[in-house]
């Protein structure tokens, strides 16, 4: 099995990383923009299925193709790719309902809620420092979603409200991801698990066609676009394709514990794409929502650190696995 060898190379490791989460707040921007056009399944379905033919030509590069074509799980590839198709149709319905700002605020709740199901489903122990950062983080994401929660609001506002709703079910729908990648990764090679996601969520988005003409609404009635929202549509694919690929090369030339905190970079790419795009300011609520969900999720990872530093000490004659 074709296994690239790591590198300890920070700077390359931050810049691939910031260049990872600026293209993810781009394609996010042109989707909002086509939010209007197309109808969430549709969209992503354009944003994996032309993510593949990237994923596919960078895995031939690095050798993995084949890694990536055989799964040991397929089930569970079948699995991730429901929860993370799902959360990805969420997201993309709230960027067509909610600022970008606003929705990158609420997606910042996905690490939070990872925490809690990994010590329901995973057994892991949660102590008073992991149970701070999460009262802390979730705080936020409520001082962030409380001015959609009025009563008897106006069509617009409802509108907002339920976008809200969408998007933070997408960061608990995204908590489940990571729960089940973490056992997927016992079974199936990395590359499996890059490709079979944007395969599957290619399939999965497609199915939405004809459920969407038998609900027959607007929200979920596929269309056959104008040509210039068809090349937004492939643009937001293929860079989707590129970000997969940048963020996980990243891994390769520092850790995880190093680069976790850049993504909240995307807060100010959200803010500037926004301000420039659709004439988007963050309101109070965002910026102190987002701010104490930052604070939790940074606690979380120093505590990681911390886990990761002291099981280092207990196991000094263990080297660490090799990465793909």
């Amino acid at each position: 099995m074709a296994q690239d060898l790591t590198e300890h190379r920070p700077g390359r490791a931050i810049a691939l990383k910031l260049c990872a989460v600026f293209l993810f707040m781009v394609m996010a921007a042109i989707i909002k923009g086509v939010s209007g056009a197309v109808p969430p399944g549709q969209a992503v379905f354009f944003r994996s299925l032309f993510a593949i033919p990237i994923i596919a030509l960078w895995l031939a590069q690095r050798g993995q193709l084949r890694d990536g074509l055989i799964p040991s799980n397929l089930m569970g590839h079948v699995w991730r790719g429901v929860f993370g198709t799902s959360a990805m149709a969420l997201t993309f319905a709230g960027l067509g309902l909610l600022p970008l700002p606003e929705v990158t605020a609420i997606g910042y709740a996905t690490p939070l809620f990872a925490v809690i199901f990994a010590a329901m489903f995973l057994g892991e122990r949660i102590r008073l420092i992991r149970i701070s950062a999460v009262t802390l983080g979730l705080v936020g994401v409520m001082i962030v979603i409380a001015p959609r929660l009025s009563v008897g609001a106006d069509d617009i506002s409802r509108a907002a409200t339920i976008g809200a709703g969408m998007v933070l079910t997408a960061a608990i729908l995204r908590a489940l991801v990571q729960i089940h990648v973490r056992r997927l990764v016992q079974t199936d090679h990395t590359a499996a698990i890059v490709f079979y996601f944007s395969a599957t969520a290619s399939g999965l988005a497609l199915l939405s066609a004809p459920i969407g003409w038998v609900i027959d609404h607007p929200a979920f009635v596929w269309v056959w676009p104008e040509r210039a929202v068809v090349l937004w549509l492939i643009t937001a694919g293929l860079i989707g394709g590129v970000a997969q690929i940048m963020v996980t090369s990243s891994y390769r030339f520092g850790s995880a514990s190093m680069l976790a905190p850049f993504d909240y970079a995307s807060m100010i790419f959200a803010g500037i794409i926004g301000y420039v795009a659709f004439n988007e300011v963050p309101t109070g609520p965002i910026i102190l929502g987002a701010s104490l969900v930052i604070a939790g999720g940074i606690l979380i990872i120093w505590r990681e650190q911390q886990l990761g530093v002291d099981r280092s000490k207990s196991k000094p004659n263990q080297s660490p696995p090799g990465t793909p």
